[in-house]
């Protein structure tokens, strides 16, 4: 039961995020306004409850320091992926972003204590291949090496760096407080880069407006506590690899409101990519010979009794 609880909350944290490209692409904002609405109103609407229910609790000073360098790191995060969205395919940004789960690994290698084990090797590998099935092999030949590109890619890197710091921040903070501390540091840093680079705040249509408030209710809010409160109780290895199941569902959104293709090719892919998701859920490694005998063991045990 305590495991099922995590692993529900990252599937319906995954569901709430898949509507984000789609909703981006829409271009009813720019990129850098875009991302300081969905945290400045995710903030206005998450600020008064826990103030009123006093489910606000300072957190430690280092702690506290953590949780303010998660905010900037996913307010950067969310700013260029979305810059990245609008000057180029929403599948070339999507595909490099999703390249999180590699660095996450990576970094967890080179710089952590717990290294990622052997399942997550493997189901990333599995993964990767079903993400480059699901978005099609030509499009690695046709890949601009260009701006949008780079800013893909520094938003994979950003996002795998606030998993992690955030795991950390999470292990003395509570969901709700993490959140706000973190909304408020990533709507003032947002704030301040929008005034500094001329963005509007104003003058968007209403479906403008309702798009930044589905943005800050369903793919923030609703979309974050849930995968806050999955990585409190999850390694960052498979919560970032779980996480790519969002391109899968983002695929059939798009097949239903934007009328993209798909092919056998992508249902393929799609289905390899959540093998590999899977495969990093086992609990087991199956090539430990350890484990093989104590199998083995607890059976001759079960037949004896």
């Amino acid at each position: 039961m305590k495991a099922t609880k995590p692993r529900l909350a990252l599937a319906f944290g995954i569901l709430c995020i898949s509507i984000f490209p789609i909703l981006v692409k829409l271009k009813l904002t720019p990129g850098l306004i875009s991302a300081f609405y969905r945290m400045a109103i995710a903030l206005m609407l998450l600020l008064p409850y826990v103030l009123i229910t006093k489910k606000f609790k300072l957190p430690q000073k280092k702690y506290l320091i953590l949780a303010v360098i998660c905010g900037i790191l996913f307010a950067s995060d969310v700013a260029v992926w979305n810059i990245a969205i609008q000057h180029s395919s929403a599948t070339q940004a999507s595909l490099l972003t999703n390249l999180s789960p590699l660095w996450v690994g990576i970094i967890s290698f080179v710089f952590l204590k717990t290294k990622p084990a052997t399942n997550f090797w493997i189901g990333t590998i599995v993964a990767l291949f079903g993400m480059a099935m699901l978005v099609g092999f030509q499009f690695f030949l046709e890949v601009d090496f260009d701006t949008a590109f780079l800013l893909a890619v520094l938003s994979g890197v950003l996002y795998s760096i606030y998993l992690l710091v955030s795991k950390k921040a999470l292990s003395q903070i509570d969901v709700l407080s993490f959140m706000t501390v973190s909304l408020l540091a990533s709507t003032l840093y947002l704030a301040i880069v929008c005034v500094f680079t001329n963005e509007p705040f104003s003058g968007f249509s209403y479906l403008g407006w309702f798009v930044l408030l589905i943005q800050a209710v369903v793919c923030q809010l609703m979309a974050w506590l849930s995968i806050s409160f999955a990585t409190q109780h999850m390694r960052p290895t498979r919560v970032s690899l779980s996480l790519l199941g969002q391109a899968v569902i983002t695929s059939l959104l798009a097949w239903v409101f934007l009328d993209e293709k798909i092919n056998l090719n992508m249902i393929i892919g799609g289905l390899i990519l959540l093998l590999g998701i899977r495969i990093t859920f086992y609990t087991k490694n199956p090539f430990d010979k350890n484990n093989s005998k104590k199998h083995k063991e607890h059976c001759s045990l079960i037949l004896k009794k």
